[in-house]
């Protein structure tokens, strides 16, 4: 089980108004703008501009576009953060991350790819290595 201080990040703007219980099945698509705690079983598509928490009981089979995600549990589906996942040592994540900012535990279990969104919208042009290293060309 996960220890409170491992949540302790979390911005009190990102605290769960709404919880799924584990006796909770969805399926279907879920919108909304606060924040929600799934602990139970969720399958469908999720959309928000708001926080998610996957708790550790947790079984998801969904496409994820949020903007703030926590996962402690189990979700087998894509994943996109418009602003940071993370990820708990309990979290299981079969599929591909997008994000800004991405926090992965000790422990954790990931099966995808993962793509660094650029946090100013413009992508930085490497022109030359540091010392000793080479120079990167320009295409």
């Amino acid at each position: 089980m996960a220890k409170k201080d491992e949540y302790s990040d979390i911005k009190e703007s990102e605290k769960v108004e709404t919880v799924f219980s584990e006796t909770t099945s969805f399926d279907g698509t879920l919108k909304f703008s606060t924040s929600i705690k799934i602990e139970g079983n969720f399958k469908g598509k999720i959309i928000s501009k708001g926080y998610l928490m996957i708790g550790e009981n947790a079984k998801v089979r969904a496409h994820i576009k949020a903007h703030s995600i926590v996962i402690a549990g189990e979700v087998k589906g894509n994943v996109e953060a418009d602003d940071r996942l993370e990820m708990l040592p309990t979290g299981k994540l079969y599929g591909d991350i997008k994000t800004k900012k991405l926090k992965m535990a000790d422990g954790v279990v990931f099966e995808g790819t993962c793509e660094m969104l650029p946090h100013s919208g413009k992508v930085a042009e490497v022109t030359e290595f540091s010392q000793g290293a080479g120079k990167a060309s320009q295409a």
